[in-house]
């Protein structure tokens, strides 16, 4: 199992990261964070699709074409933590050592979208406070690596729940695989 979970680990780690990386400078290089977000998503659930693939890979070369739910959630699991650690790692790096105003230039171009919303004023102060109160936890590398695992962690988890699901097989008391 280490074998898969390196392997597939690494696969999905390469994608978020790279994909991550190169948005982040896409969105510095035009002086803007719209659209990003979905690409960005879309980009981890490609990503995460390699632990489908893995369970699916491990079940069949490796267990007989068996595995019980908990085995393949536990696949799924382990990616999930390899490629969400790489990307926390490299966005702390970029973070830290290449783009130390990101927080500062979202917030302002946050606010300013709401700002020009067309919200009402009371609207607009609460979710300019939520917004300025989110940057000051952000200040802190606890905050920035909560919220990057927040980004990316549920996603995976969520990939290797329905993974798991879909790929568990059993077999019964006369060696014959069965699908639940």
């Amino acid at each position: 199992m280490k074998k898969y979970v390196l392997k597939y680990g690494a696969i999905a780690a390469t994608i978020v990261t790279l994909w991550m990386l190169g948005s982040i400078a896409y969105c510095y290089a035009a002086g803007t964070f719209e659209g990003n977000m979905w690409l960005g998503y879309a980009s981890m659930l490609l990503a995460f699709s390699f632990i489908f693939v893995a369970i699916k890979t491990y079940r069949d070369k490796q267990n007989g074409g068996v595995i019980t739910f908990g085995e393949a959630f536990k696949i799924g699991l382990y990616i999930s933590l390899i490629a969400s650690s790489v990307y926390v790692i490299a966005w702390l790096i970029d973070y830290y050592f290449f783009i130390p105003d990101f927080m500062d230039r979202y917030t302002a171009r946050s606010i300013d979208r709401i700002k020009h919303s067309g919200a009402s004023t009371a609207e607009i102060a609460e979710q300019t406070k939520m917004m300025l109160d989110m940057k000051k936890l952000y200040g802190t590398i606890f905050g920035v690596i909560l919220f990057t695992y927040l980004e990316i962690l549920p996603i995976a988890l969520m990939v290797s729940l329905i993974s798991a699901l879909i790929l568990k097989r059993k077999q019964d008391d006369n060696n014959v695989v069965v699908t639940s």
